[in-house]
């Protein structure tokens, strides 16, 4: 069947950290409540004047040079993002300039945490349906942005960074195998930021209000998380005539680590086929899932031949799940 693969990965986090202990200095929490609770225990922070699209810019350099692609061959440039540079032109259009892709054609696609699997899906289908030859996806967060540090419940949470992956044709037969993917617009305010946007444009008042933060109700988000993603997970193998057990990795997106077990015990308590890195680099919305999977191949992890699967959750609520043959 024909498919897509991923032909190189790159990724990037910004050179600060801010610890737990570093938290506890700014609001009133505890490393061990941090800990107990998300399973976190830093996350990287973007400079003051390093944009979502600087950390999409370097991810994608090293992507493309990972893959041995020219930028210049680059003909589709998706990035992934919730925090874009501004609300107009698109991230991927920055992007752009800043790494030469002057071939490329360049959108954002706005699925928050399920960012970089919809993409991938997006890449795929424009790849066999003959418009682009050569894609550059990227996802990139700066969160640190967007949260309000006053907060405790949400201020551990999020980090900054971004991942990119350059897919083609493939020419083995192996790569993305099947996907599932879904959403429910009637649980949106569960996880969102209410203002900005043309139903409630910034003033004096939002800012005041703090209403440009990420606002979330944990405990419904965390029941939906699990629930949604176990189930694309599970129906995306049924669909591929697979079991967990062929699976080698699984690749979730990095959450909260209660979250990422609780699907390792729904799948089949698969619990060390769990890729994870959240307890070093945090939340990272679409950033996640490219970063744990470049990390993962940066280290060997990853061989050819072996079966992934990425399950992702985000704002919406979006979520889906990928199978991938590396």
């Amino acid at each position: 069947m024909a498919t897509v693969r991923i032909v190189g990965t790159g990724s990037y986090l910004p050179e600060r950290v801010l610890t737990n202990h570093d938290l506890e200095k700014m609001v009133d929490t505890t490393d061990e409540w941090i800990r107990t609770r998300t399973g976190i225990r830093e996350r990287h922070i973007a400079a003051d004047d390093e944009a979502t699209s600087d950390m999409a810019a370097v991810a994608a350099k090293r992507a493309l040079e990972d893959a041995g692609v020219s930028v210049k061959d680059i003909d589709t440039l998706i990035t992934a993002t919730i925090t874009p540079d501004m609300v107009f032109p698109s991230t991927a259009c920055l992007v752009q300039e800043r790494i030469g892709a002057t071939n490329a054609f360049c959108f954002d696609v706005g699925a928050a945490c399920s960012g970089f699997l919809y993409g991938l899906e997006m890449a795929k289908g424009m790849i066999l349906n003959g418009t682009s030859k050569n894609v550059l996806l990227i996802g990139a967060e700066k969160l640190s942005a967007f949260t309000d540090w006053e907060d405790r419940s949400t201020c551990v949470l999020f980090g900054d960074g971004a991942g990119a992956a350059v897919i083609q044709a493939s020419s083995n037969g192996r790569g993305i195998r099947h996907t599932v993917m879904g959403s429910d617009g009637g649980l949106g305010d569960l996880l969102k930021i209410p203002a900005g946007g043309s139903k409630t444009p910034a003033s004096a008042r939002t800012v005041d209000d703090r209403l440009h933060y990420m606002k979330m109700t944990g405990n419904e988000v965390f029941k939906h998380a699990v629930r949604c993603m176990s189930d694309a997970g599970q129906k995306v193998l049924v669909e591929c005539g697979l079991t967990v057990d062929d699976v080698r990795w699984i690749i979730p997106h990095q959450a909260n680590m209660r979250i990422i077990r609780a699907i390792g015990s729904r799948l089949g308590d698969v619990q060390e086929k769990l890729y994870v890195n959240l307890d070093r680099v945090g939340n990272m919305s679409a950033a996640s899932v490219p970063v744990a999977l470049d990390e993962a191949v940066v280290a060997g992890k990853v061989k050819p031949g072996d079966t992934l699967l990425f399950v992702v959750f985000g704002a919406g609520f979006t979520w889906g799940a990928m199978v991938v043959e590396w």
